[in-house]
């Protein structure tokens, strides 16, 4: 049976790791140096790393941290924020990334999933779909969820799947920070329409969540969170033992 991940996120804004709730009041948290090192030996499966203004300011990622980052993890590293050409791949890439996450960029050019999976594999392309909902539907955010771009989600992350994107990260920015829970909702419905694995993010507040996450959404493949990891409120190896009690598969933690 396929384990069930859990990946901390870092949100990097001016070179420092900060949360927020619903996308706003970002507040500092700590340095994604030394965050990063910690989850690598204390148990976590992945880390996520996004630089959340590179898009918004229209600005290359953050290249110099990353680096940084990336040589004190020793598992899989999933990079994004800027990423708007293959050469921006090619520059996370080449500066410690395992995976690379689009958004923003793919809403503006949709072709860049399809030229990305053809040059660097399916496996290295990763959708991130910030979404909400509106009207009764799930919407498409794009620039670090300020702005609605009135693209339906369950159809986006259709057609970026057709396009070659090999992973889904789904934020749901109703439940981002909140800490009462996964989007179970959101994330099943996208999972009944994707054939690569899901990550879900946003909401998590207690080790509880997670075990509900898989026991509800069992297609659902990794929980990703933020300030429970990086508080303190949860500890990864304690998660995962009571993952393992509650019959969900994950890597042990040594």
């Amino acid at each position: 049976m396929i384990t069930k991940r859990i990946i901390p996120c870092l949100d990097v804004k001016n070179g420092r790791v900060v949360k927020g709730v619903n996308f706003k009041g970002l507040t500092d948290v700590s340095s994604p140096v030394e965050l990063a090192s910690l989850y690598s030996v204390c148990g976590a499966d992945e880390l996520v790393f996004y630089d959340i203004n590179a898009s918004f300011e229209e600005r290359k990622l953050f290249t110099d941290i990353l680096r940084e980052t990336a040589r004190s993890v020793f598992i899989p590293l999933t990079v994004g924020g800027g990423i708007n050409s293959l050469d921006d791949f090619d520059r996370a890439l080449k500066n410690g990334a395992d995976k690379v996450s689009v958004n923003s960029g793919a809403i503006r050019d949709p072709s860049l999933i399809s030229a990305a999976a053809k040059r660097y594999g399916n496996q290295c392309v990763v959708l991130s779909v910030d979404a909400k909902r509106v009207n009764g539907e799930f919407r498409v955010f794009a620039k670090g969820g300020r702005e609605d771009t009135g693209i339906e989600a369950l159809g986006w992350i259709k057609s970026g799947i057709e396009r070659g994107a090999g992973e889904i990260v789904l934020n749901s920015i109703d439940t981002d920070g909140v800490k009462k829970g996964f989007d179970l909702e959101m994330t099943a419905a996208v999972c009944e329409i994707s054939r690569v694995p899901v990550i879900a993010s946003g909401g998590a507040g207690k080790t509880e969540d997670f075990i509900t996450l898989f026991q509800s959404v069992p297609e659902a493949d990794a929980g990703l969170a933020a300030s429970v990891f990086h508080f303190g409120e949860i500890q990864i190896s304690d998660l995962k033992k009571a993952m393992a009690k509650a019959g969900i598969p994950t890597r042990t933690v040594i």
